[in-house]
């Protein structure tokens, strides 16, 4: 009997314990909610060389905040990583420059940042040349 006593005893202080957690992830989301609602946000600077871990700085009337964000280390592309595009097909080579080209669309500019509508991209012809014919296997007749 003193056991099932000692259980729910445990189990009580437990629900208690972890109802009073939850209160205070509340209460601290609620300091960190502006009433501001025209936020500018800047770049993502990363906190070493050209891409990584970073940080964003807003402002806000009188306010302001850094939140943390990532530039991914194969982004080389000269429109950011906060601008994102709806690219088409790859074009054909062009026997004159060596390179295929494709535009993309803007799709959604994150953060309010500054994105031109459509940009173009370049890349170097691959050397191979691809076949569509697909392997045929033998068959087995038995």
């Amino acid at each position: 009997m003193q056991v099932r006593s000692l259980f729910l005893l445990l189990a009580l202080i437990l629900v208690a314990a972890t109802a009073e957690a939850g209160k205070n992830k509340k209460e601290k989301a609620k300091k960190d909610v502006s009433k501001c609602e025209d936020w500018r946000w800047g770049p993502c600077v990363p906190n070493s060389k050209d891409c990584g871990l970073g940080y964003r700085e807003g402002t806000c009337k009188d306010e302001s905040k850094k939140l943390k964000c990532k530039i991914p280390c194969n982004w080389k592309k000269k429109f950011g990583a906060d601008c994102k595009y709806k690219f088409e097909s790859w074009g054909g080579c062009s026997a004159q420059t060596g390179l295929k080209t494709r535009s993309g669309i803007l799709k959604k500019a994150l953060y309010n940042a500054q994105c031109e509508e459509t940009v173009y991209v370049t890349k170097p012809c691959s050397s191979k040349i691809k076949s569509k014919s697909k392997g045929q296997f033998p068959r087995l007749v038995s």
